[in-house]
C-alpha cells in the first residue's frame, strides 16, 4: 500500500460520478486521487503510485483502452474499467489488456466496494506457504519467488497473470473450473465471469507458448476449464 489508507485514483470525465464514487470510498477510509480526461490521468499517475485505478472507457482524449495500455507498460496495479456501453467486445478487450475487473454503468455502490476490496485483497501480501517449483518441460513456476522461467528465462508476468499460472500449477493434472478459477484467483466475489478466464488464459499462453493456437502447458477443457500439464520427473518438452 502507499500509505496507511488506500490510495485509489479515478479517471472519469463525469463530475456527478467523481462525487459519488469519491464520497463514498472516502467514508470508508480511502484516499481518492481524480482526474477527468486520459490525459489528467496519465500525468496524474506519472506523479504517483496508487493502490487501486478506477478507469472510464469512454473519455476525452486518450481513452481508457489507451490509458489501460500505457499504465500496463508501466506499472502493475489493479485496475477496474468502467462503461456504460456494455459491449461484451468491450469487456473482453479491456481483460485482454490488462484490466483487473469491469463494471457495467449505472452499477451500485457496494458492487463497487465490494470490487475495490476484492482487487486490494489479490494484490495484497501473500501468506502462502512456500512449496517446490513445478517444472515442466521448458517452463518453471518459482512459487517462493513467485517468477515463471521458460528455458531459464524469466517471463514476465502480470500479478493477476502470474495468480492464474500458480494456481493451476498448484493443482497440476487436475481440471479446475471456470468458477474454481475465478473464486481462487479472483476472489469468492466472483463466479460468472468465465469470459475473465478465456481472457487471462490467452494472455499468458502467449507469453510461454511458441505457438499459442497448439498450447504445451494450460490445456483446454472445453465447456469446463483448463488443466495445467502435469510435471515429469526427467521428461523431455
Amino acid at each position: 500500500m502507499s500509505g496507511p489508507n488506500p490510495l485509489v485514483v479515478l479517471i472519469d470525465d463525469e463530475a456527478a460520478l467523481h462525487k459519488y464514487v469519491g464520497t463514498n470510498l472516502r467514508a470508508r477510509g480511502y484516499e481518492v486521487r481524480s482526474a477527468s480526461d486520459g490525459t489528467e490521468g496519465l500525468k496524474l499517475l506519472s506523479e504517483t503510485v496508487p493502490d487501486l485505478i478506477v478507469l472510464d472507457i469512454s473519455m476525452p482524449g486518450p481513452d481508457g483502452f489507451q490509458v489501460l495500455e500505457a499504465i500496463r507498460r508501466e506499472m502493475d496495479v489493479p485496475v477496474i474499467m468502467l462503461s456504460a456501453r456494455g459491449r461484451e467486445g468491450d469487456k473482453v478487450r479491456a481483460l485482454d489488456l490488462g484490466a483487473d475487473d469491469y463494471l457495467t454503468k449505472p452499477f451500485g455502490m457496494e458492487e463497487l466496494l465490494a470490487r475495490v476490496r476484492a482487487a486490494l485483497r489479490r494484490a495484497g501480501p501473500h501468506g502462502e506457504i512456500p512449496i517446490s517449483p513445478h517444472r515442466v518441460g521448458d517452463l518453471e513456476i518459482d512459487f517462493a519467488a513467485r517468477r515463471v522461467r521458460l528455458g531459464g528465462r524469466d517471463v514476465r508476468l502480470t500479478r493477476r497473470e502470474y495468480d492464474l499460472v500458480a494456481y493451476l500449477a498448484r493443482n497440476a493434472g487436475r481440471v479446475l473450473t471456470h468458477r474454481q478459477i475465478l473464486e481462487n484467483v479472483w476472489g469468492p466475489e466472483y463466479g460468472d465471469e468465465a469470459e475473465y478466464v478465456w481472457a487471462y488464459v490467452k494472455r499468458v499462453r502467449q507469453k510461454i507458448d511458441e505457438d499459442p493456437s497448439h498450447p504445451r502447458y494450460i490445456f483446454t477443457e472445453t465447456g469446463v476449464g483448463y488443466r495445467m500439464r502435469e510435471a515429469s520427473v526427467g521428461s523431455t518438452p
